[in-house]
Formats: structure tokens, C-alpha cells, sequence
């Protein structure tokens, strides 16, 4: 069964958001919150991972849209649609530097709402179905998988693994200098796993405890990633620390 694309609105003036979720929910799409400042927005999206953000340039708060798309993409990739009005071009280029898949300028007729909404979501199926066209397989055996690919099987040791990521479908499993897709949900992934070596830190991602470079309050290091960590795995993960 498909999953309904999952967006946050980030706007400044919560009767507009409000507005455009009560038309996003009309058109079948899960809205994953209403958020008017930047600080908020990026916690929101951290913990909810939503499938693209509508993101108001102008917010309420100490950061603007643009910083707010930044800090995100710092830990995640979410497709970002900017909501504009009467940009200046050093404001759009700042935009454009956080590479987002579409403008919407204010004031917005519904239906420019809907077809770019339409757009970027199938270029994100695009991107799932580039993905998918190279899926693997996996096997399990003790200290090590075998992941199936074009008819041969790749050796992965577990402790070559830095961390895997839930991408809707499917995760992606993530070595120093390599990545493979498998199409499996991540519960049914960590229940393979080394419970001593992974640990869960948020609903998307998995981390391997040895490959940990530091830990912060709300997010881990890996090799340069920043992965974010969410209140609800805060326990488990303290646990293992307090273990070393």
C-alpha cells in the first residue's frame, strides 16, 4: 500500500498554515505539523522526518527560512519548496544555495499550491524508483551480511557498517565509502542486528556505537554525518554510553 507523502508547513502567520493543511489534507497528503519559527522547524523535522517542507522565508524567531533549511540539511535531506513574496535577488540566491526543488511566490492561487506539490512529489518518486532499480537483497550470518546484488553476493561485516537510515521503503546501509540499498524495513533490520554494537537513536536511523565520533544532546557524530537523536532513544543510548 502507498504511504501518503508527509509535509511540513513552516509559516509565520498560522492562519495561512492552517489554511494550506486544511487544502493539503483535502488533497490526500499527511501533514506532519504547522510550525511559525525556525528553532521549532527544524526540531519538528528532525524528529518527524517529513517527506518535503513548505518553508516560509520570513519566520518569527531568531532564524529565517533559509537558515532553518540549512540547519536541516545539516542532518537530513528533505526536499525543501520555498514560500516566497517580493524576494530580492541576494535573498533568492542565499535560497538557491540551499538547492530547493521549487519557489511558490505569495499571494498563491490553490491549484499553483497543488501542482507544484504534485511535481516534487514525483520527483521524489523518481529519486525512489532510481534507488529501487538497484535494490538488494540481504542475508544474515552471524558477524556478517550478504547482500544480494545483480546476481552475486557482497560481504559486510558488521562492524564495517557506520549507520543505516530508514528511507521510506527501505534502508540504506552505510560504510565508510560505500552504501547499499535494501528494501527492508528497519524494525525487522535491528532485530538482526548485534544489539551490543547498535543502537536505535531515532525512528529513522540506527548507529554503530563503535563508530560513534561524538555525542551531543540531540545529535551523534559518524565520519562527518550528523545524525540526529530523538528524545524517545535519548535512554538507550545514555545506557550504552554509561557501559564505556
Amino acid at each position: 500500500m502507498n504511504q501518503k507523502t508527509r509535509i511540513l508547513i513552516v509559516e509565520d502567520d498560522m492562519i495561512i498554515a492552517a489554511n494550506i493543511g486544511l487544502q493539503l489534507t483535502n488533497l490526500g497528503y499527511e501533514v506532519t505539523g504547522l510550525e511559525s519559527r525556525g528553532e521549532e522547524a527544524v526540531h519538528h523535522a528532525l524528529e518527524n522526518k517529513p517527506d518535503m517542507i513548505l518553508m516560509d522565508i520570513q519566520l518569527k524567531g531568531k532564524i529565517n527560512g533559509i537558515e532553518t533549511a540549512k540547519t536541516i540539511q545539516q542532518y537530513i535531506d528533505i526536499p525543501i519548496i520555498y514560500l516566497t513574496a517580493n524576494v530580492d535577488d541576494a535573498t533568492f540566491i542565499k535560497a538557491r544555495e540551499t538547492h530547493p526543488f521549487a519557489f511558490i511566490a505569495k499571494p498563491f492561487k490553490k491549484l499553483d499550491l497543488e501542482r507544484t506539490i504534485a511535481l516534487v512529489e514525483e520527483k521524489i518518486k523518481e529519486k525512489d524508483q532510481d534507488f529501487l532499480s538497484n535494490e538488494t537483497m540481504v542475508e544474515y550470518q552471524g558477524d556478517r551480511i550478504f547482500i544480494r546484488n545483480q546476481n552475486k553476493l557482497i560481504k559486510v561485516l558488521l562492524e564495517e557498517i557506520l549507520y543505516i537510515e530508514a528511507e521510506r521503503n527501505y534502508c540504506k546501509i552505510n560504510l565508510f565509502n560505500q552504501n547499499y540499498l535494501i528494501v527492508s524495513p528497519l524494525n525487522k533490520l535491528c532485530e538482526k542486528l548485534d544489539q551490543k554494537n547498535f543502537v536505535r537513536v531515532h525512528r529513522s536511523f540506527v548507529v554503530n556505537f563503535s563508530k560513534l565520533d561524538a555525542v551531543a544532546e540531540s545529535h551523534v557524530e559518524i565520519a562527518g554525518k550528523l545524525i540526529p537523536v530523538g528524545k524517545q532513544f535519548k535512554d538507550d543510548l545514555h545506557r550504552m554510553l554509561n557501559k564505556v
